[in-house]
């Protein structure tokens, strides 16, 4: 299993690391019931350096809020190229369906934001709220040697060490719509022909990596957007549930609940996932006692003691 990388793109910058998702994190912000952490880390082979983000790819955060898996409130990070070792980000809000779509709408929330290179964290506040981006430590605990040998745990986790490039924004409820249950997902756009495309996506952990068999399928969900997801993978995902002993009713309705791929969120709980994620959520042990009926004893491994208590959160790289 490779460090977190997702589907296949469709150029060579949607191939590169820089423009792939690893996690994405939603979850109350801890003190505070009336902000949301809003998590999405890329490039799983981060270095320490200023060449982790694609200056030239779009990085969104969608918000569903009428639950049709269509983007109602989007945030849009962009960043500048790295010049003198300093490079910014701004953050822009498009709010409704219309300015969902549309690349260029919305107005910037945050604007000339560094970007951390070091390990201290550069934050900047503006309007309620706050963004950080930086290579950080990876929170994501997972044993996938063991996992690939038929669930015999090594007791390694393999991402104990890594680092990922870390983007953090903090926002006010208010700015997820009027009704705290929402849905949220992540997508990079890429250049590809002088436009901008859809190259990576996530929503709940581990989607894309456990349930698409082949580089056609990975493909095609990664250039896809979540309202698609049932009319084109219900099958396929309903499959690997009847592969792994479900009874195909029970596969269906399994399947069914995954599709479409977003983070169901209700910003007045705290309590984790599946109510969004928190960084310490053990959603690989979640995920194979569902796709096994709690038939295979847990990894063992257990949440990052880096991670810090106070904004961003995500712990110190290595």
């Amino acid at each position: 299993m490779a460090h977190h990388v997702s589907g296949l793109g469709i150029s060579p910058t949607s191939m590169d690391p820089r423009s792939h998702i690893t996690d994405l994190y939603v979850f109350q912000k801890p003190g505070d019931a009336g902000k949301t952490i809003l998590v999405m880390n890329i490039n799983p082979t981060s270095p320490i350096t200023e060449d982790a983000v694609d200056h030239e790819s779009v990085y969104e955060i969608g918000v569903d809020t009428d639950a049709d898996a269509a983007t109602d409130i989007a945030f849009r990070i962009r960043f500048s190229p790295v010049r003198d070792n300093a490079q910014t980000a701004s953050v822009q809000l498009a709010t409704g369906r219309e300015a969902a779509a549309d690349l260029d709408a919305g107005g910037t929330v945050l604007r000339d934001a560094p970007v951390t290179f070091g390990t201290s964290p550069r934050i900047t506040e503006a309007g309620g709220f706050r963004f950080f981006a930086g290579i950080r430590s990876d929170p994501f605990f997972a044993d996938p040697v063991g996992a690939d040998s038929k669930f015999q745990w090594t007791g390694q986790d393999f991402f104990a060490d890594k680092n990922v490039f870390g983007i953090v924004l903090e926002v006010p409820n208010s700015t997820l719509g009027p009704h705290p249950r929402v849905a949220v997902w992540a997508r990079v756009l890429v250049p590809h022909d002088g436009q901008l495309v859809q190259g990576d996506r996530a929503g709940r952990p581990g989607i894309d990596a456990n349930f698409n068999q082949n580089d056609d399928d990975k493909r095609v969900w990664n250039q896809q957007e979540p309202v698609h997801d049932r009319e084109r993978f219900l099958d396929r995902f309903t499959h690997v549930f009847e592969h792994a002993g479900h009874p195909k009713d029970r596969a269906t309705a399994l399947a069914e609940g995954l599709l479409p791929d977003l983070v169901p969120y209700d910003y007045t709980d705290a309590a984790g996932f599946p109510n969004g994620r928190n960084l310490t959520d053990d959603v690989i042990n979640m995920a194979i006692a569902q796709l096994t009926s709690n038939t295979v004893p847990h990894d063992g491994l257990h949440p990052h003691t880096d991670l810090r208590t106070d904004f961003p959160y995500l712990g110190n790289p290595h």
